[in-house]
């Protein structure tokens, strides 16, 4: 059984679709003087859009006075328990009968072509898939190679007559929801050399092949394919496997599917959800410039009726916190005073690497980490030319703190500048970004790599993640 769960994503307020001229008329046993409830897919996400009260005779209306965008929707069982779904979309005046003891089989419908259309679909594939679990059962325990053979060449009859019942769909009704669905869930074929490259030569073609050929059919105006459950999987894949995974690629693919979503207020909603959740906090450092990308963009001159003001300022303040710091560009120099207070700038350290460290003289994680860094530094990198830039951030301790750590620690061949609060605030109270903001510091330690330019080589990694980037830029790559 299938369970609900509530849209909640950056305080980004998803007003429930406009709701008029539809009236489904529900009957559900055994089920009496019990709400149920209307909702939809919208990506991984289950928003319930409506409610209605069944009556002593297990029957109850959802209607409204405007269309509902079409797409796969859910009637949920009361105390949303669970859920089966049904198709919406041209036609939205139809009745439901169904009974929790018969519905494994379907429900009925009456005035619904679609969802007569889908149940059929849904029952074929009922008995296609108890018959290829079967038979992946047998191939577990099949005694001989003779046997093994022969019952994978029946689970290829089986997978073909998949294929076959859903090009027969879509030919005998090509206006219908449920063949935009199988075309959206269909594969690119690899036939010849191409499902069976030899060299790599062959494997690039089949893979550029498979990629120019992975949404055929696929409409990105289609704002029914944003209420599916598939549709999302469908992109993850395409930005997993198939992508570039660089930000001038993903940056590319990401304009080319919204310039067409952005004529369709559902799919253009749905897509910008998507990526600004998938960016918002990155899984690698490139992909910071993605996200400043759709920022500027998408956000910072765009309003939105679904986006509310929280969401706005969140989207807002991740993307000015990592305008400076975009993998690859130069670091925003830092000035600040030393031991004896006389002003260090960063830039005026003339090493082949730089590790900018923000740190607390406070901060328990520093202290075992910033020894380890300085060990690596007497091991390694000092060798290297690499040179350490380390900002201590004021925040419960005071300089006392700081020095006696340096002290205490033999950090005394490091660049040793301190930030106090009341510099922090000087900047602020001026209009100048801190240097917390311009390098994103948003716990400590916070670590930077800079190359002999000052650009950013890496960000917020471990130093061991750090001294492999060095290496591997020592010997090239």
């Amino acid at each position: 059984m299938k369970r609900f769960l509530f849209f909640a994503l950056l305080g980004l307020s998803l007003a429930a679709p406009a709701q008029n001229n539809y009236e489904i008329k529900v009957t559900f046993k055994p089920f009496k003087n019990q709400y149920i409830y209307l909702g939809h897919y919208f990506g991984k996400t289950y928003p319930i859009i409506d409610s209605a009260k069944l009556d002593a005779n297990s029957q109850a209306v959802f209607k409204g006075n405007k269309k509902l965008p079409g797409g796969i929707y859910l009637v949920g069982y009361p105390n949303k328990a669970g859920f089966f779904e049904i198709l919406v979309d041209k036609q939205q005046q139809f009745t439901i009968k169904a009974d929790t003891a018969t519905l494994s089989k379907g429900a009925q419908f009456e005035n619904s072509p679609d969802n007569n259309l889908f149940i059929n679909y849904q029952q074929f594939m009922a008995v296609k898939g108890k018959r290829i679990s079967e038979l992946q059962a047998q191939l577990k325990t099949a005694g001989n190679k003779a046997d093994s053979t022969r019952i994978t060449d029946e689970l290829a009859k089986e997978d073909k007559a998949i294929t076959t019942n859903r090009e027969e769909i879509i030919k005998k009704n090509p206006s219908s929801l449920l063949s935009t669905l199988l075309i959206t869930m269909r594969e690119p074929e690899l036939t010849g050399a191409l499902k069976n490259p030899a060299n790599k030569e062959d494997s690039l073609t089949a893979y550029n092949y498979y990629k120019g050929h992975y949404w055929d059919g696929v409409n990105f105006w289609d704002g029914r394919l944003a209420y599916t459950p598939f549709f999302e999987e469908k992109i993850d894949k395409y930005f997993n496997q198939l992508v570039v995974p660089n930000p001038d690629s993903v940056i590319k693919e990401i304009d080319w599917m919204l310039g067409y979503a952005s004529i369709n207020e559902e799919m253009n909603k749905f897509l910008l959800i998507k990526f600004v959740n998938r960016y918002l906090n990155q899984k690698y450092m490139w992909e910071d410039a993605v996200f400043v990308h759709l920022f500027e963009k998408y956000f910072s001159q765009k309003t939105y009726s679904w986006l509310n003001e929280s969401g706005k300022k969140t989207i807002t303040d991740r993307a000015y916190s990592l305008m400076a710091n975009i993998l690859g560009t130069p670091a925003s120099d830092i000035e600040l005073p030393n031991q004896e207070g006389t002003p260090v700038s960063l830039y005026a350290l003339q090493a082949s690497y730089t590790i900018v460290a923000f740190w607390d003289p406070t901060c328990g994680h520093c202290k075992e980490v910033l020894p380890k860094l300085d060990s690596f530094y007497q091991a390694k990198w000092k060798a290297d030319g690499l040179k350490l830039y380390a900002v201590a951030k004021e925040t419960d301790g005071t300089k006392k703190d700081w020095l006696g750590f340096i002290a205490d620690n033999k950090l005394q061949e490091w660049s040793h500048v301190y930030y106090s609060k009341e510099a922090d605030k000087a900047r602020t109270d001026n209009g100048i970004p801190g240097y917390s903001q311009l390098y994103d510091v948003q716990s400590f330690p916070t670590l930077y790599l800079l190359d002999k330019d000052k650009r950013i080589i890496a960000k917020k990694l471990t130093y061991q993640q750090l001294d492999e980037i060095v290496q591997l830029k020592k010997k090239g790559q």
